[in-house]
């Protein structure tokens, strides 16, 4: 990006109002820029205003960077060179936990030639402006969040009762500090249900500051305290300087406990004072540290069973089982997972470059008749592979990856593939039906709801008889 006029002192004023000082710990942020001076001195600077920054230059260092970490906000120099913006631009939206994107625009570019963003900045901007836009860019990421996890995201998707239900409890519970328990099988959903309450919550007034997701089975056991906790240099070999601890980092907002159940018992008794007191001391430290952080913990195993056998203590049981969520497993959602197929093609073509209008009906009755061991996440994948891997205008059978292939049902006679059709055409014309009536008739609200773009609602109208003249205006 060419700036045409002296870049901004990144030295903020001592007269800056106390707002545009916000507190260590806000966020992590990667400022994307080609020129390479630039991007470090504001991310030094922004440093100093408590964030944790990163620079990059390029668009390969920025991807590089994203594969390494995760972070809060992004900020993206929109006229990169070799399509470099549109690149991290799509990886961005690849990312399960979305960040908030600012477009850092010249002043010599048009705004409709800047990417996809959560918010824009003319670059280069004063100091102030840089602060505001960050504000602005989660702020509204938050609240595309809470509209996506209505039910137009990845495991959100759907019209099936059980994942209603679900959606249900999330919106009575999502703006209190209620601890929350989300189980269910491996892959259905329950990562991104956590991060949908979180932004929820913040959108309707709830807890603001950072999500932050702790995989607890993915630390070793002598460092997850460390870990949650923090520690002060000098604790023990290999501290040799003081680390502040993930409920810190999540002090005013969400943390989510992934994989409770692999917690040893010496670390159940300190998540139960946590739980209780919302008090806790930094390893090698005697100083009490005090936070108010909603806490939301995930297990695919059965917490009752391991009480019964003695691995998981009761008391912190019934203290995390306030309110207990369980995610459907993918088989028991019906015709969610066309309706899921059809989400993940839209983004699988993005990534792949391609367009792909659909699934053949022999790919079809493969999606239908396959047991998804998996889940949500692996339908994703077996979507993604078939874009990324087929040739043809649409997903055909051959496709799917070979799980999917042997799990199709082999019909015999002609008649009774065009029964299975048939029987699974009402079901499919009913939700589409459903899905207008409660938007008014409106195609592109309906199409939004059922996760597809408009081009496919007039397509499925047109193959299940649906007469769009009768259908009110829309």
């Amino acid at each position: 990006m060419q700036h045409l006029v002296t870049p901004p002192s990144i030295t903020p004023s001592s007269s800056a109002p106390d707002w545009a000082h916000p507190p260590a710990h806000e966020g992590r942020l990667l400022i994307i820029d080609d020129d390479r001076r630039m991007a470090s001195q504001t991310a030094q600077w922004l440093c100093r205003q408590g964030y944790h920054a990163s620079a990059a230059a390029t668009a390969t260092e920025a991807l590089s960077a994203l594969a390494r970490e995760a972070f809060d906000v992004c900020l993206v120099d929109a006229a990169l060179p070799d399509s470099g913006s549109q690149r991290i631009e799509r990886a961005l939206r690849q990312q399960a936990d979305r960040p908030a994107v600012v477009a850092l625009v010249s002043r010599q570019e048009h705004a409709d030639d800047a990417i996809v963003a959560d918010a824009s900045l003319t670059w280069p901007a004063a100091d102030v402006a840089i602060l505001d836009s960050i504000t602005d860019a989660r702020r509204e990421r938050a609240r595309a969040g809470c509209s996506e996890t209505s039910g137009q995201t990845d495991a959100f998707v759907g019209a099936d009762p059980t994942i209603r239900r679900v959606l249900d409890v999330v919106a009575r519970v999502a703006h209190t500090s209620a601890t929350i328990l989300i189980t269910g099988e491996t892959g259905t959903g329950k990562s991104r249900l956590a991060r949908a309450i979180h932004d929820m919550g913040h959108a309707a007034g709830g807890p603001q500051g950072r999500f932050v997701d702790v995989a607890c089975g993915a630390v070793n056991e002598n460092l997850l305290e460390s870990e949650l906790f923090g520690h002060v240099a000098g604790a023990f070999t290999g501290a040799i300087k003081d680390r502040v601890g993930r409920f810190r980092e999540a002090d005013g907002g969400t943390i989510f406990l992934d994989e409770i159940a692999t917690a040893s018992p010496a670390m159940q008794v300190k998540l139960l004072r946590v739980l209780q007191e919302q008090r806790f001391e930094p390893v090698g430290s005697s100083t009490t540290c005090q936070v108010e952080t909603r806490v939301v913990l995930a297990t695919h195993e059965n917490l009752a069973e391991l009480v019964t056998e003695g691995r998981f203590r009761e008391d912190l049981f019934w203290r995390i089982n306030v309110v207990a969520i369980e995610m459907p497993p993918l088989r028991k959602r019906g015709n969610d997972i066309l309706l899921l197929a059809e989400h993940f093609l839209r983004d699988a073509q993005q990534l792949a470059g391609r367009r792909v209008d659909g699934f053949s009906e022999a790919a079809r009755e493969a999606l239908l008749a396959h047991d998804w061991p998996g889940n949500v996440r692996e339908l994703e994948h077996a979507v993604r592979r078939a874009v990324l891997l087929g040739r043809g205008e649409c997903v055909e059978k051959q496709d799917l990856p070979e799980t999917l292939q042997s799990a199709a049902v082999a019909l015999p006679a002609e008649s009774e593939a065009a029964s299975l059709k048939n029987a699974l055409e009402v079901p499919e014309r009913q939700l589409i039906l459903d899905a207008l009536a409660r938007h008014g008739w409106c195609r592109h609200a309906a199409a939004r709801e059922l996760g597809i773009n408009r081009t496919s609602l007039y397509k499925k109208f047109k193959r299940l008889g649906i007469d769009v003249a009768t259908l009110g205006p829309g």
